[in-house]
C-alpha cells in the first residue's frame, strides 16, 4: 500500500501544479494516471503544439511546459503510478480514502484530487465518406510529430483553437496548408484567428470558410478531399494528409459511478475551494464545471492553489494554516 497525504488522479499540467502548491504547505502527493507518462493531453496528443497563454512565456511547446513543471516539483519528491486507471474509492472509518487502480495498486490518502482533464476521451470524427479507408494512414486526429508533414500538402479542418494554432505552426512546415471551416467565423482565440487571416492574405495558406466536408478520395493513398461551398458547388482540394481537429468527446469512466454531482460529463464543484459534493474529494482543471468556467490551463492552476489551501485541514487537522512574513532587503517575503 502506498501512503500519501493527497492522491491526485491525473498527471497533466494542472495535477503537476497541484503538487507544487501542496509541497509549499508540506503535503506529500502521489499521482496516478492511465497514460504511461506524465503530461496528460499535452504529452500524449500534442507535445509539439505551441501554447501562448502561460504567464511569462510568449510561447512554449506543450512538452517543454511539462518538463519545466517536473523540474519545479522535483524538490517535493512526488511519487507516481503510471499506466493504471483508478477504478474505485473506499472511504475509511477515519475519513481517509483507499484509491484502488485497475492493476490492484492501493493508495491510502487523506484527500483525493481529480485532475483528469477530459477523463477518458476519444476524438470527435467528421461525417465524411471514405473516412475509414484512410484513417490508419492519412487521417490524423492529433499532431504528435509535426515533421511528419514536412513538405507535404495537408488539409486541416476545424474552427477552434487547436485547428487555428496548428494551421499557424504548420504553415512553416508543410508545402501547402489548407484550413477548412464550415462557418464563416472562428470560435477560437481572436488573436489566433487574426494570425490565420493574415497568413491567408499573404498567400501562405489557403483558407476555405463556409465549406462542408463531403468525402476523401485517392487511388490506394489519399490524393484529394471533396468539399462543397455555400453555393453547393463542388470543390476538390489536393492533399496528402487530412487533420480533422474537432476536439475530444469526454467520458468520465469509473469516476461517474462515485456519487459525484455530474453535469454533462463534468464534475460540479464549489468555487470557494473546488470541493465536490463528497467530503475530501476535489476536482480541478478541465474535468470540473461551475458558472463561468473556462477550460484554460491557467484557470486550472488557480483552482489547484485554492484547493490545496482547503485540503490542508484534512492533512493537518490540529494545525491552523498561516503564513509568516519577513523582510529581505526591504521587500516582504514568506
Amino acid at each position: 500500500m502506498i501512503k500519501t497525504d493527497i492522491c491526485i488522479i491525473g498527471a497533466g499540467p494542472v495535477g503537476l501544479f497541484a503538487v507544487f502548491e501542496a509541497g509549499l504547505l508540506k503535503m506529500r502527493c502521489h499521482l496516478i494516471d492511465v497514460l504511461p507518462q506524465v503530461g496528460g493531453q499535452l504529452s500524449e496528443i500534442y507535445p509539439h503544439k505551441p501554447i501562448y497563454d502561460i504567464p511569462g512565456y510568449p510561447s512554449i511547446k506543450a512538452q517543454e511546459l511539462i518538463d519545466q513543471q517536473m523540474e519545479q516539483i522535483a524538490p517535493f519528491q512526488p511519487t507516481f503510478t503510471l499506466g493504471e486507471r483508478v477504478e474505485s474509492l473506499q472511504k475509511q472509518d477515519d475519513g481517509s480514502y483507499h484509491v484502488i487502480s485497475s492493476d490492484g495498486t492501493v493508495i491510502h490518502c487523506q484527500v483525493v484530487v481529480i485532475a483528469g482533464g477530459l477523463g477518458c476521451f476519444e476524438p470527435r470524427k467528421p461525417d465524411l465518406v471514405n473516412l475509414a479507408l484512410y484513417e490508419k494512414s492519412h487521417v490524423h486526429y492529433m499532431v504528435k510529430d509535426p515533421e511528419r508533414f514536412r513538405d507535404k500538402r495537408i488539409v486541416i479542418a476545424g474552427g477552434g483553437d487547436s485547428a487555428l494554432d496548428w494551421t499557424v505552426f504548420l504553415a512553416n512546415v508543410a508545402k501547402e496548408v489548407t484550413l477548412v471551416h464550415r462557418n464563416d467565423s472562428f470560435r477560437g482565440a481572436p488573436d489566433s484567428a487574426d494570425k490565420v487571416y493574415r497568413l491567408a492574405q499573404e498567400g501562405k495558406i489557403n483558407l476555405l470558410l463556409s465549406h462542408n466536408l463531403v468525402s476523401l478520395g485517392g487511388n490506394g493513398h489519399l490524393e484529394h478531399i471533396h468539399l462543397t461551398n455555400k453555393q453547393k458547388e463542388n470543390v476538390i482540394v489536393p492533399t496528402e494528409d487530412f487533420i480533422p481537429l474537432y476536439g475530444l468527446s469526454p467520458k468520465l469512466g469509473p469516476i461517474a459511478e462515485w456519487g459525484l454531482n455530474i453535469d454533462k460529463n463534468a464534475i460540479e464543484v464549489d468555487t470557494f475551494d473546488y470541493a465536490t459534493n463528497i467530503e475530501r474529494i476535489y476536482a480541478i482543471g478541465d474535468i470540473n464545471t461551475y458558472p463561468g468556467k473556462l477550460k484554460l490551463i491557467l484557470c486550472g492552476y488557480h483552482e489547484a492553489a485554492l484547493m490545496c489551501q482547503s485540503a490542508f485541514k484534512y492533512v493537518y487537522p490540529d494545525q491552523k494554516l498561516s503564513f509568516k512574513y519577513t523582510t529581505v532587503n526591504g521587500v516582504n517575503a514568506f
